[in-house]
């Protein structure tokens, strides 16, 4: 497998990944530019992100506590 064909793939992986994560964010109560932007922070924990709504916390508090 070529450099180029290694990277295709872990970029089409990242893009699932991410996809599935927006999704997630989306069903926990996200707007769906909140979910793009939490997505695609990596360092953001996805349970964490969907608990705090959970708990009552508004988006843009989650947000604040999140990014």
């Amino acid at each position: 497998m070529s450099a180029a064909e290694v990277e295709t793939r872990f970029a089409s992986e990242l893009d699932r990944v991410e996809q599935w994560r927006h999704e997630a964010l989306e069903r926990a109560g996200y707007d769906p530019e909140a979910a793009v932007v939490l997505a695609a922070s990596h360092d953001v924990d996805l349970h964490q992100a969907v608990e705090l709504l959970e708990r009552g916390c508004s988006v843009e508090l989650a947000l604040q506590i999140l990014l």
